[in-house]
């Protein structure tokens, strides 16, 4: 692998380096099953497949570096992870928040063994700065992290982030000089499962969000103190306009990634005047990929990508 150093400042900067996953060889053929697993429906490995390669091709052709860290696991770990139906959903497993790399702790039993997997490599990748936890991290979900700017962190406790993580790493998100995390608590359902299910950075100035956030307080924590403020004044005071929604389709509308300032990349079921109706977004460049068949595992196109270096 090319030497470089993570580095993540935005959640809307140049992405220049990702880390990806292919989906596993599992059919879930069965739509019982697929419930009991957290799927909306049923998944053909071969169109997940097809999905992927989607992804990994609009990507690259982006000019976005590609890795996709199932390739580099030794041959037995990679006879346990083609089988772990949910390791394509990378965002969880770690956060590149400044020149730091925090790695993730599972809230779900299903998904534990993906952790140290990808965790080794990074660390073997990233020594000098993987932040190592020295003791067991409660559970904590990098879906549940948005980087607002280099000033402000937005954070959600969630179904699988928890407080008593929050304060594990809150000094480490400080030493990057971050001066702001901002704790949300959102209700604890499928439908929003993590921050990105709710909200996102849609440009360098602007929040999408579903409209019931806003009722939301926030404890603003610093290295000093702590205060507590509703989420739209929050964002405001850091630059965010927001957009409000009242109708939306969970994963598709809401779970996007920005390439760059000027460029979404957005799910194919997404609904894309959305995007294009705001007075701020008119003249985005709006790419398309078709992951529909992912999107059934319950996550979108933020849960498959995990931004390495964005400049």
């Amino acid at each position: 692998m090319d030497s470089f150093q993570v580095n993540c400042w935005s959640e809307y900067d140049e992405l220049k380096v990702v880390m990806l996953c292919a989906p596993s060889i599992v059919d879930v053929t069965d739509s019982t099953i697929a419930e009991q697993v957290g799927w909306s429906d049923t998944v053909n490995h071969n169109k997940a497949m097809d999905n992927f390669l989607a992804l990994k091709t609009i990507l690259e052709n982006a000019g976005v570096k590609v890795l996709d860290y199932a390739n580099e696991l030794a041959h037995e770990q990679q006879l346990l992870s083609k089988q772990l139906i949910n390791r394509y959903f990378v965002r969880d497993l770690a956060c590149v928040i400044g020149n730091r790399l925090l790695p993730g702790r599972a809230g779900s039993s299903l998904r534990r063994p993906e952790y140290p997997l990808a965790h080794a490599l990074l660390e073997k990748w990233f020594p000098q700065q993987f932040t190592a936890q020295s003791q067991a991290l409660h559970s904590f979900e990098c879906g549940d992290l948005l980087i607002l700017n280099k000033d402000a962190v937005l954070i959600n406790l969630g179904m699988r982030t928890t407080l008593e993580a929050i304060d594990k790493i809150k000094e480490s998100i400080f030493q990057e000089g971050f001066s702001e995390i901002a704790v949300i608590d959102l209700p604890k359902s499928n439908d929003t499962l993590h921050l990105d299910m709710n909200c996102n950075v849609v440009n360098v100035n602007l929040v999408i969000a579903k409209s019931f956030v806003r009722l939301f307080p926030v404890q603003v924590l610093t290295a000093q103190s702590s205060r507590f403020d509703m989420i739209e004044p929050f964002l405001k005071r850091h630059g965010f306009d927001v957009y409000w929604r009242d109708t939306y389709k969970t994963i598709p509308d809401i779970n996007f990634i920005n390439l760059n300032p000027e460029t979404l990349l957005i799910s194919k079921q997404a609904t894309k005047q959305q995007f294009l109706a705001h007075p701020l977004l008119k003249k985005k460049n709006v790419l398309e990929v078709d992951v529909t068949e992912l999107e059934k595992g319950g996550g979108g196109i933020r849960c498959m990508t995990l931004p390495l270096v964005r400049t």
